[in-house]
């Protein structure tokens, strides 16, 4: 998702929140509906939460600091969380306490026409905003459902609004049907009844939300796709013979971390090794341009190591064999596995370690790559 999709998304959403919040406070104060009431909170909460998303997008852009080496991209994940406990307290937990006292103590609803009218006004201005999200999440969905869109997504922005305007459209039905309802039989409860309702659809989106944006908070990996174009850029076939493993993470929903071991030939200088790391690090920024950060750590891959399995330090039944010697090129580093040098599983990650130049880029970085070693590392995982 682009911030300025995202960003239109948003002020059209918080324009027609605040709009119609206001219209639903008129309403309810000349005709005493709970359901209007609790429609009026609602759009107040919403248009808090659009606050708050517009506020974290801005935060997120901040440039990195030693103490934030890698940027402040989740801090829009972060906003967006706060975004679902608002619409968990403001909205869902409000509405169900103005219905239960509605069903309790019932009161007819006066002057009728004005919580119809904003009612109606209210479906016309949340269903323009519902459109201008649909639109914009179209031009990034691509073949994925809705709900896989909501699932995936890395961007937060977009699935919250696009929650919000849905449960503000179906919350507005509700309300229209409680107060009909209400009008129809002479009898409030039906007005409160609306009013619960509401209160548990909201609640219902706000766990929803947590449950997502917790996942991103987490920490994601690059989607199935991205991941196989950066295995596919990775690998030059001659340098570079194949990846031995790889991790991905989104720092933001707009900058990926990208950490890999790649197996290179026995035979090959450091100057060259040097030379098709960065090259590498050329081809997944042309594939994946969220790519921003980059470590790549050489290796020589060794087929008895990948057959060991879960422990790729030893191969079945192998002898014990002494460490390889350190090279002029390469600072020796204490190594944990039996086997020499530093192995590697092929396409599974165990839990030996490696010892090997390692390098690692960042956008703004084209220097050569630098030594590093890797301890053992959790299983392999291959996208979202």
């Amino acid at each position: 998702m682009s911030a300025s999709g995202g960003t239109k998304a948003i002020v059209a959403a918080l324009s027609a929140n605040l709009a119609i919040a206001v219209a639903k406070f008129v309403a309810f104060l000349f005709s005493g509906s709970s359901s209007m009431l609790a429609e009026s909170v609602h759009s107040v909460a919403d248009s808090g939460n659009q606050g708050l998303l517009l506020l974290g997008g801005k935060r997120a852009k901040r440039q990195a600091t030693p103490e934030h080496p890698f940027g402040y991209g989740r801090e829009r994940y972060i906003y967006a969380f706060l975004v679902s406990i608002v619409l968990f307290s403001v909205g869902g937990m409000f509405a169900i306490y103005e219905g239960y006292e509605k069903i309790k103590h019932p009161h007819e609803i006066e002057a009728w026409y004005w919580p119809v009218g904003v009612l109606v006004f209210a479906i016309i201005a949340e269903g323009y905003s519902f459109r201008t999200a649909i639109a914009e999440s179209n031009q990034t969905r691509g073949k994925l459902s809705w709900t896989e869109f909501i699932r995936r997504a890395k961007a937060p922005e977009l699935p919250v609004v696009l929650l919000e305007d849905f449960g503000a459209l179906v919350g507005l039905v509700l309300a229209l049907g409680g107060v009909g309802l209400a009008l129809g039989t002479g009898n409030g409860v039906w007005d409160g009844i609306g009013t619960l309702c509401i209160g548990v659809l909201l609640i219902v989106i706000a766990i929803v939300l947590a449950a997502e944006t917790k996942s991103l908070l987490l920490g994601e990996s690059a989607g199935v796709e991205d991941v196989e174009k950066i295995k596919a850029s990775v690998v030059d076939g001659d340098t570079v013979t194949r990846i031995i493993h790889m991790r991905t993470l989104h720092l933001g929903p707009e900058e990926l971390l990208v950490a890999a071991k790649i197996a290179v030939r026995h035979d090959e200088s450091a100057t060259e090794i040097a030379d098709a790391i960065n090259a590498a690090e050329s081809r997944i920024r042309a594939a994946v341009p969220i790519a921003r950060v980059i470590y790549l750590e050489p290796d020589i891959y060794n087929e008895r190591a990948a057959a060991a399995g879960t422990n790729p330090g030893k191969a079945p039944d192998a002898p014990d064999a002494p460490d390889a010697p350190a090279t002029p090129d390469t600072p020796d580093v204490p190594a944990t596995s039996d086997a020499p040098g530093g192995t590697g599983t092929g396409g599974g990650m165990g839990g030996g370690t490696a010892s090997g130049a390692g390098a690692s880029s960042e956008a703004s970085d084209s220097s050569p790559s630098s030594a590093a070693s890797e301890a053992s590392a959790p299983p392999d995982d291959s996208g979202h």
